[in-house]
């Protein structure tokens, strides 16, 4: 088969080559420098480099001609979703019109398709169709945020309807933004696969704090939980209405403390953070590599052994710390060497933070990966780790530059991360706290949550 891939995501994060035989196949990457520098070495495959400031799609048309061939066209990421309809509609490829592309990356769209489906939603109102001199039909808590915006990026909570309107009628421009209902619950996420319109894999999580907590520079968890029917239902009925038939799907959503299910945001890709690692550890299913097979219209893989446990991660920002001052970071012993910590991804205080709201595990100064056979429990973990203190800004370490060692000793792997000894999935046979010292449900959060888990700017 001859497939170009847009490459855009990073390629740790997908692995083509466990998905794709890359003998057997004719594959072109096409994408920036950066990005095209990350395949593997003696990978067998054809690079097309785009400038850094061109119009990825507008170049693909340029410089890719309907007359080569290709079959297939893979387009991952985020912004991959429309830049994909045009390059499919320019080399002759099939696939969702561009309406039904639409409602996964605008979120008026998304909730205006809702409209009648039995999916609870927020009020909302695109920010350029409102009367100068309107008001909202509510009055309360009010959200404004990017129409096509991520990782909760230009998202602000106002007090009320009027000072939301107010802040909403001085952008230079409010096509790009929406005005919503603020939602007072926990944030869960679904991860699946969709595959001829049927969720064929999912398992859902809960944020401790939220996505927009983590863009304002708090750190944040997440946590896998029990199956809940209600959950899986709400999920099944927010895909029917979107049309969602193929491939990923990341769908956020509020449980109120009445367990009122009221949808957020939804994206057809691969959620961010440690999803895909952790997803992989409780089920055995690697989702990129999945996705591949269903979009390309190959068996999908056998799954893997699953780990018999519940998986999060706890994820420390960086983007909101200033370069100039430095930044500390000290992970405890405890905390490295705890009975149900997997991993610890750490910089050192020397590395570069990036500039922009990132959850990539070697970007950010501290990384947990966590599991327990008891969701609660694991919660209370995660928990704990989110409220230490482990980066301070200023105090840039000056000493010689050693490695984070490992429990046991040994260095740290690759990109100062740490493992337990045994690297395996199994973990030890004694568990930590029994059902009574669990973390309460929605209505007793952790102190210091900075009040209740709302994360209306959608997450990874």
């Amino acid at each position: 088969m001859k497939i170009l891939v847009v490459h855009q995501v990073p390629y740790r994060k997908i692995d083509y080559h466990l998905a794709i035989d890359h003998e057997a196949h004719d594959v072109t990457y096409v994408g920036r420098a950066e990005r095209l520098a990350e395949l593997p070495d003696g990978l067998r495959c054809r690079r097309l480099e785009a400038g850094p400031g061109d119009d990825l799609a507008g170049w693909i048309i340029e410089n890719v001609s309907p007359g080569e061939g290709f079959e297939q066209l893979l387009s991952l990421s985020e912004d991959g979703v429309l830049l994909a309809w045009r390059v499919r509609r320019h080399l002759g490829i099939e696939g969702p019109s561009l309406d039904r592309l639409r409602r996964v990356r605008d979120k008026v769209s998304m909730k205006e398709a809702l409209e009648g489906s039995g999916v609870r939603h927020p009020r909302f109102v695109a920010a350029d169709a409102v009367p100068k001199g309107g008001s909202l039909p509510w009055s309360g808590r009010t959200v404004l945020k990017p129409r096509q915006g991520a990782s909760s990026q230009e998202v602000v909570i106002h007090e009320t309807a009027e000072a939301a309107l107010t802040a909403c009628r001085a952008l230079g421009d409010p096509a790009g933004f929406e005005l919503e209902e603020y939602v007072d619950g926990d944030v869960l996420h679904a991860d699946g696969l969709v595959q001829n319109g049927e969720l064929v894999n999912v398992v859902f999580s809960r944020c401790v704090r939220t996505p927009l907590d983590f863009a304002q520079g708090t750190p944040i968890a997440s946590h896998q939980i029990q199956h809940d029917e209600r959950h899986r239902v709400f999920a099944e009925r927010v895909l029917r209405a979107l049309e969602i038939d193929t491939g990923c799907v990341h769908l956020e959503f509020f449980e109120t403390k009445e367990q009122e299910l009221v949808f957020l945001e939804v994206a057809n890709r691969l959620g961010g953070a440690g999803i895909v690692t952790s997803h992989l550890r409780h089920t055995g299913v690697h989702l990129p590599s999945h996705e591949i097979a269903i979009r390309l219209g190959w068996p999908r893989p056998q799954p893997q052994p699953a780990s018999g446990r519940y998986h999060g991660f706890a994820i420390f920002p960086g983007h909101h710390l200033r370069p100039e001052e430095g930044y500390t970071v000290e992970v405890p012993d405890h905390i490295r060497n705890h009975p149900w910590v997997d991993k610890v991804h750490s910089l050192d205080g020397r590395q570069p933070l990036p500039d922009h709201i990132s959850y990539q595990e070697w970007e950010i100064p501290v990384f947990i990966e966590a599991s327990h056979p008891d969701p609660g429990v694991l919660r209370q973990i995660l928990g704990e780790f989110i409220l230490a203190p482990l980066v301070r800004p200023g105090e840039t370490p000056t000493g010689p530059e050693d490695p984070p060692v490992n429990p046991g000793g040994a260095p740290a792997g690759p990109g100062g991360s740490s493992v337990r000894p045994e690297d395996t999935l199994a973990g030890p046979e004694d568990t930590l706290a029994g059902p009574e010292d669990r973390l309460a449900g929605p209505e007793d959060r952790l102190a210091g949550s900075g009040g209740p888990a709302t994360g209306q700017g959608g997450a990874e």
